[in-house]
């Protein structure tokens, strides 16, 4: 059950401590003869609801009105007036109020008033509730400490803002890019709508206008004599997720900047034009810069679903976040399978942080999961996890005093210097061996593609 919070403001004591008494069985009430002093308890009690009288001393009921609307405009404020106070009434109306009550005051009437204001703020806690447990259970790819998840989580809650605006993800496979999708559709005003996801890679090219748009009776050999809702219509009023949409076929790709440009599309043997409003989400791993110049890809269509593009940084750029998501993991598997674990060794948390996470966050999942099911100690063991060695990346990663550096002058080293030498020797050595193509100098450096473009402009200028 909702508790809810109401602020009662009126310098007439009766009237106040008359309110207070009769709401304080259903309500948390607090009264006030100042709007001075509820505007100073307003950050430490957070009400759901203020009954404001206008004609306060001091601060007026007015001009506390105008800090409410503009500090805490989701509180509703329900303005009490004295009969005949017509002028005051529609300015506070026009400013914001919610609604208003005219002394003196009908207990019963008010009660009904205040249940369906409360109605509405109810609403929105439930759906504020609901979307925090969902992110809760359901993306464990944002545990962590660094100041990329951080900066990811400032984006989801700045573009779920918008019911339509095309979004782009962008990073390695298994940085929880379909999470990311999911939790912008959650918390977005299209949380009602349904989420569907459809993975362009795993859908045969010939098949894959059809799932998107659907068809009618007899559009092609062995369509269903209903025809079909294609994944598009089905999204409707919700979000759409194109997963790997760098494998979308060109003449596919040409339709959906159709229906991104202007919302419609026709079904397969159909003459019918359909318009639906849904969110566009689409991710991929591959260098879509490279598509384009190769003609794989087309431009206009990467800046119509790029309205706003992020870059999800890898499990390995992140290392501040590896041992949060274990111990997340840890527990989550420690309960589907009932078992004894009370924790890992000092051991496992040092060779995760050395470890180079390919596969990233699900990668990093999968191993937890195996260690948990194969333990047979309180403590979760380096051999649980199943890895025998360290690669020699993770190795040097980790500081290992087998490869050589130079050593420290006497006269000393400037760090900084060295460390950007260092990138300018690599970065142009593994361009050389690429044949200067981005995507493979970024995979010979096991660098997301989109990472190692910026620094590369950052180290070479180019």
């Amino acid at each position: 059950m909702i508790d809810y919070t109401i602020f009662v403001i009126d310098d007439d004591e009766s009237i106040r401590a008359g309110l207070c008494m009769g709401l304080e069985q259903q309500y948390t009430i607090h009264g006030f003869a100042s709007a001075e002093d509820a505007i100073k308890s307003m950050g430490q009690l957070k009400p759901d609801l203020i009954l404001l009288d206008i004609g306060l001393p001091g601060m007026s009921g007015v001009e506390a009105l105008a800090v409410f609307q503009k500090d805490y405009p989701d509180i509703l404020v329900m303005i009490i007036t004295a009969f005949g106070d017509i002028e005051n009434v529609i300015l506070c109306m026009k400013s914001g109020a919610y609604d208003y009550v005219i002394k003196p005051i009908n207990m019963d009437g008010l009660e009904i008033d205040i249940a369906n204001a409360l109605e509405t703020i109810r609403l929105r806690k439930e759906v504020r509730l609901l979307q925090e447990k969902y992110l809760q259970e359901n993306l464990p790819c944002f545990i962590g400490e660094s100041n990329a998840i951080h900066e990811i989580m400032e984006f989801i809650d700045m573009v779920s803002q918008s019911p339509d605006t095309p979004v782009m993800i962008l990073g390695d496979s298994g940085t929880g890019k379909e999470y990311i999708a999911n939790a912008i559709h959650y918390k977005g005003p299209n949380y009602k709508g349904p989420f569907i996801s459809i993975n362009c890679s795993a859908i045969p090219h010939n098949l894959i206008e059809s799932e998107l748009f659907g068809y009618e009776d007899g559009a092609f050999s062995g369509a269903r004599n209903a025809g079909k809702k294609g994944l598009v219509e089905a999204a409707a009023g919700g979000t759409l997720f194109l997963d790997e949409i760098g494998d979308m076929p060109l003449e596919v790709q040409v339709k959906l900047l159709r229906f991104l440009e202007e919302g419609e599309f026709y079904k397969l043997g159909s003459v019918k034009k359909s318009k639906i409003n849904t969110k566009v989400i689409s991710a991929t791993n591959r260098d879509i810069d490279q598509m384009i110049c190769d003609d794989t890809f087309r431009k206009d269509l990467y800046f119509r679903l790029g309205v706003v593009k992020i870059n999800v940084p890898s499990l390995n750029e992140r290392k501040k976040d590896i041992l949060p998501l274990a111990k997340f993991f840890l527990e989550t598997f420690i309960q589907k399978f009932n078992k004894p674990i009370i924790g890992m060794s000092a051991d496992v948390e040092s060779l995760l942080l050395k470890y180079t996470w390919s596969g990233n966050v699900r990668e990093l999942r999968n191993l937890m999961e195996r260690g948990v099911l194969t333990s047979k100690e309180q403590l979760l063991t380096v051999k649980d996890l199943g890895i025998d060695d360290i690669r020699p990346a993770e190795m040097m990663d980790s500081g290992d005093s087998s490869f050589c550096f130079p050593d420290i002058p006497n006269a000393g080293i400037d760090l900084d210097d060295f460390h950007s030498a260092m990138d300018n020797f690599y970065f142009s050595k593994a361009l050389e061996l690429a044949g200067r193509n981005d995507t493979k100098a970024a995979q010979l450096l096991k660098l997301n593609y989109h990472t190692f473009r910026n620094r590369k402009k950052k180290i070479m200028g180019l």
